[in-house]
């Protein structure tokens, strides 16, 4: 049964940027893990499903306008979760939006926490490590036009690979 994930890729540069930042800081899952923003966490599903969550997500969008996202600075969930992440600071409602939309029908999962987008940057660290990230990219900052989304499909040996990319409608002029 595959493991799967949705997500808004992080582009390069600044994608690449964060995930060596990561495993520079000792998240040996870092490395495994394409930069992004979370739609639909990891879940499982049957091996016959997969096409009905590609056509789900196809239809998903279709619907759907591409949106500018902006991410500067960083944020925590501790003492809930040990997580530092960069912070979406515009973009907010286009991705709880689409991910609104992606987690019905095949994908209808319920989420531990409620959902916050964010790009995690460093995950089950001790302390000074995490004190260390969040600093260290408290500075960051980029700007990008989120004009499509991605099916992650997790592998044992490779970690997460997109598999599958869906573009967004352009942005309302």
């Amino acid at each position: 049964m595959p493991t799967i994930g949705v997500a808004i890729a992080i582009p390069e540069p600044w994608g690449g940027e964060l995930q060596r930042y990561r495993a520079s800081i000792g998240d040996r899952t870092g490395a495994g893990i394409p930069t992004h923003i979370t739609l639909v966490p990891p879940a499982e599903v049957a091996d016959g499903e997969l096409e009905a969550v590609e056509q789900h997500l196809t239809e998903v969008a279709a619907g759907a306008r591409a949106f500018t996202v902006h991410l500067r600075g960083t944020g925590t969930f501790r003492p809930v979760s040990p997580v530092v992440f960069v912070s979406v600071v515009e973009g907010i409602s286009g991705c709880e939006q689409l991910a609104s939309a992606v987690r019905n029908g095949p994908l209808a999962v319920q989420l531990q926490f409620p959902y916050h987008p964010h790009v995690t940057v460093a995950h089950h660290l001790d302390d000074d490590a995490l004190d260390r990230a969040f600093a260290d990219l408290a500075d960051f900052e980029c700007v990008f036009a989120a004009a499509e989304f991605h099916l992650y499909v997790h592998d044992d040996e490779s970690g997460w690979r997109p598999t599958r990319e869906f573009p967004l409608q352009p942005a309302a002029g």
